[in-house]
């Protein structure tokens, strides 16, 4: 069954295979090279195809970071409460402005009202905290929770992210006077 020719047969079919493969992988190689090609001398940086020009934001940057817009006060004063009634709607899930409370407590006359004050709502002990931090919500403390409610109230119950724009969150508290 076995004899010396089958042996042979089966050595030089696998021998054969594994000088095919060394052959092909050299070839591979002097054809697509990859890594440092020697023509760099030590310590030189390596040529790089492009470059992109990135801007450290040095003082400048600070700078207009700072001038972005008008600050919070004259952006209430000229504030929509019909453009904040459509913002609203963002926090209609768990807020309502009928004196009942939902998943958060109801909004109605929260312009004024102190902070963790609604009777029956189960505040979080983070918001009981910030009670003593900002006592009441005026427009300004409004405006600062409503940024990055997350951020100001660090374990707060609620996962709302925040209003981005500036102007959003003014509206809103424009149209949140109205209902007081």
């Amino acid at each position: 069954m076995f004899n010396t020719m089958t042996i042979t047969k089966a050595a030089g079919a696998l021998i054969g295979s594994l000088l095919f493969l060394l052959l092909v992988s050299w070839g591979a190689s002097a054809l697509y090279h990859v890594g440092p090609t020697g023509h760099v001398a030590e310590g030189e940086e390596h040529p790089q195809a492009y470059r992109i020009a990135v801007d450290d934001g040095g003082a400048e940057g600070e700078e207009e970071a700072a001038d972005e817009g008008p600050d919070f006060a004259t952006l209430l004063a000229s504030a929509d409460a019909g453009a904040g009634e459509r913002v609203f709607g963002k926090c209609r899930a768990c807020h309502k402005l009928d004196g009942g409370s939902a998943t958060g407590p109801y909004l109605n006359g929260v312009v004024g009202r102190p902070v963790a004050s609604v009777d029956g709502f189960s505040y979080s002990d983070a918001m009981v905290a910030h009670a003593a931090e900002a006592p009441t919500w005026e427009p300004e403390a409004l405006q600062t929770f409503l940024e990055d409610p997350k951020g100001v109230v660090p374990g707060t119950k609620m996962v709302f992210a925040g209003l981005d724009k500036p102007e959003d969150r003014a509206n809103v508290i424009a149209y949140l006077q109205t209902v007081n």
